[in-house]
């Protein structure tokens, strides 16, 4: 688990997963971008929706909702990606997570965190850290760097990494940055 004391800030980044609310700490967000088309990888988990070009970089997406075990859902204007910094073994890599909206940045004491409920076998427990509640609302807190399994980073880094995904993700870059005359990020 992920030690609370830790953390440099009690900033915490939240979304929506259908009516249940999320929170990561910051430090492990990146960026939050707009949905955008994704190159499908193909016999990837079913979680991994496919990839995308970050700043020259292949980044695998997923969708947060079937990695949670809930229906799939049609994506919205709110619909976006949150790019994580996830630590594996040392190693720090970088995957988006499809969310249903991002909620706001919000400062959590760690005295407002509560124990680990028994959630059953809807979620794992050992992807969350606690609860917390503020005003008469629930926040799930995340331990981002417990989502993933080392096995399941290791697939999602080897779909991303796949030689004709990451060709055809650099083309669409130089492609891009042919017709607008700029260079894309």
């Amino acid at each position: 688990m992920e030690p609370l004391t830790s953390n440099k800030s009690n900033s915490y980044l939240t979304f929506k997963l259908g009516e249940e609310q999320y929170a990561a700490h910051v430090d492990k967000v990146l960026n939050i971008l707009e949905m955008s088309k994704l190159t499908h990888v193909p016999k990837a988990p079913e979680y991994m929706k496919g990839v995308m070009n970050l700043r020259g970089a292949v980044l695998p997406v997923i969708d947060a909702r079937i990695k949670f075990g809930m229906e799939p859902t049609e994506y919205t204007s709110n619909t976006c990606i949150v790019v994580l910094d996830v630590d594996m073994d040392g190693d720090s890599v970088h995957v988006g997570a499809i969310v249903d909206s991002v909620q706001a940045v919000i400062e959590i004491k760690t005295e407002q965190i509560l124990p680990l409920p028994t959630l059953g076998s809807r979620y794992k427990a050992e992807y969350i850290i606690g609860m917390a509640k503020l005003d008469e609302r629930f926040i799930i807190i995340l331990n981002m760097d417990a989502v993933f399994s080392a096995d399941e980073i290791t697939k999602l880094k080897i779909g991303a990494d796949t030689t004709p995904i990451a060709d055809e993700l650099a083309a669409e870059e130089t492609s891009a940055e042919t017709a607008t005359g700029e260079k894309t990020e």
